[in-house]
């Protein structure tokens, strides 16, 4: 495509080393971020003086890592903390408890200036992309605002800068005076992107970034992230519900459940041979295409709800829907173990 070729050229002064150390780190798996313990709890007020009644457990103690140029696929039921955590690693909430470690540095011990200094290389493209956007600002603004915040270009090289975006999602640069009621869900969701790359970010969180988008609109904008990954290096956290879309872009997928991750694994693994009870019944409810065989495979149906982050369990958080629970399960929380290589499972008994 011209255009793509187009901004490789252009940013090939800006990215060149940057991606030449994700390509190499990621032959030699290395880390780019790794999270140690994170906690987020959000404390619960009540009562004309605000007193303090209890937490909600939105994040509850999660460990994972993401290599240099990879993509994980952080996935679960509504409600279970994957936007949080999300949020979390950017630091747009301060967390509870344990480390977040960026590019060899503790994010959770940096304040002020040190820590706007690595921003520019942690970005987040959000969910819905007509709450994201300003409706008061043109598509050029929203894009170039990154750019402003951190004062790195102006005048005309920002306006060449917002062209050169715009190339790379594939959009015409006359869209930069336009206003984003004017888009369709996807067009908004590629100024997503685009406001995303803006300062050359190591490290994406896409949150769910094709939840509000139509099937077809879907598969153009995961193929763009796709694209984008492999010419400029970069790490994902793809967070999303939509398994089948996940195995299609993660190349290992953590499953997520009230606060915790209970299994992680590579995206193949967990697809032919999940080990976590949950895990299996998430992998159960994803429909084939196919009525003969749909109509034939035994679906695991859970019962109950989940409970509240507010009063989980006090053992393993899944064991009030667990058809294989014992009097253990409820009583103790099962530790994170490495069952094979690569493979992490917290469940006294995996399958």
């Amino acid at each position: 495509m011209k255009s793509r070729a187009g901004w490789k050229l252009i940013q090939e002064k800006a990215i060149v080393v940057d991606t030449e150390v994700s390509i190499m780190s990621k032959a030699e798996n290395g880390d780019l971020l790794r999270v140690e313990g994170l906690t987020m709890h959000f404390p619960i007020f009540k009562g004309v003086f605000r007193r303090k009644v209890g937490v909600i457990k939105a994040v509850d103690g999660i460990n994972f890592n993401v290599r240099n140029g990879e993509t994980l696929g952080l996935v679960g039921e509504s409600g279970c903390g994957k936007s949080t955590t999300g949020r979390v690693i950017l630091r747009l909430y301060t967390p509870t408890a344990g480390k977040i470690i960026f590019d060899n540095q503790d994010l959770v011990a940096l304040k002020g200036e040190k820590l706007r200094n690595m921003r520019p290389h942690m970005q987040m493209i959000f969910q819905d992309p007509q709450d994201c956007l300003n409706p008061r600002m043109t598509v050029g603004s929203i894009i170039a605002e990154p750019l402003e915040e951190h004062g790195l270009v102006k005048g005309s090289a920002k306006r060449k800068r917002v062209h050169e975006l715009l190339d790379a999602v594939s959009l015409p640069r006359g869209f930069a005076n336009r206003y984003p009621h004017e888009f369709s869900g996807g067009q908004r969701q590629r100024i997503g992107v685009a406001r995303a790359l803006a300062l050359n970010p190591k490290f994406i969180v896409c949150d769910e970034p094709i939840a509000a988008l139509d099937v077809s609109i879907q598969a153009q904008v995961v193929n763009l992230l796709q694209d984008l990954q492999e010419e400029l290096g970069l790490a994902y956290l793809f967070i999303s519900h939509d398994l089948s879309m996940v195995r299609h872009i993660a190349d290992r997928i953590a499953v997520m459940y009230l606060g915790k991750v209970v299994e992680l694994a590579s995206q193949k693994v967990i697809y032919t041979s999940p080990k976590h009870p949950y895990t299996k019944a998430l992998l159960s409810a994803i429909p084939i295409p196919n009525p003969a065989k749909e109509k034939a495979r035994q679906h695991i149906i859970l019962a109950g709800d989940v409970p509240s982050p507010a009063n989980p369990p006090q053992g393993c958080n899944f064991c009030t829907r667990c058809w294989k629970a014992t009097q253990k399960c409820r009583e103790e929380e099962p530790g994170w173990e490495e069952v094979a290589p690569g493979h992490f499972i917290a469940c006294y008994h995996p399958e």
